[in-house]
């Protein structure tokens, strides 16, 4: 896939994203769980790679906040889970990996990371591993559902084709 066909699929992602973000979420004391997101980071990890994936879920992320339909917690959920997936994958050029990337990435670390946000900025009480319940919940399910669609479109040649086309076999790393 060309750089301007991965910026464009990056972008239709992160717009898809974003618009069911007011439709589909699941608020959990002040964060709100949304698995369409971990749903695209996987996506967007196997078609797009490293770099597009992460980008697509601050883009996500940013535009949620700005709507007011997301929290300040989706920035380090999504962000690392959707790295954490694309890196797994693009190491191993397995699709179950990837999934498993995503669902530690944003359900342990991510979680995690959202710890010092919530204690120094929002001035909320929060246990270090107050979000992971949640986070690993919204993640498992994005994330299943992610690696059903994609396994149906590796049926298809061309779906099959542009995710073959990120794996190890065919970047030389």
């Amino acid at each position: 896939m060309k750089k301007t066909q991965k910026i464009t699929v990056t972008a239709i992602i992160a717009a898809v994203t974003t618009i069911s973000s007011s439709l589909i979420y699941i608020p959990v004391g002040f964060a709100k769980i949304f698995p369409v997101q971990h749903f695209a980071n996987l996506i967007s990890a196997v078609l797009l790679g490293p770099s597009y994936a992460v980008s697509q879920a601050f883009i996500s992320s940013l535009l949620r906040n700005m709507l007011s339909t997301g929290s300040v917690f989706a920035f380090p959920g999504s962000m690392i889970g959707a790295f954490l997936a694309a890196f797994v994958y693009l190491k191993t050029n397995r699709l179950l990996f990837a999934a498993a990337g995503e669902v530690i990435g944003t359900g342990i670390f991510g979680a995690m990371a959202c710890y010092p946000i919530a204690v120094l900025f929002l001035g909320q009480d929060a246990t270090l591993f107050g979000f992971i319940p949640a986070f690993i919940v919204s993640s498992f399910v994005g994330a299943f559902f992610g690696y059903i669609l994609i396994k149906v479109l590796q049926k298809n040649k061309v779906w099959s084709d542009m995710v073959h086309e990120n794996s190890t076999n065919n970047r030389g790393v």
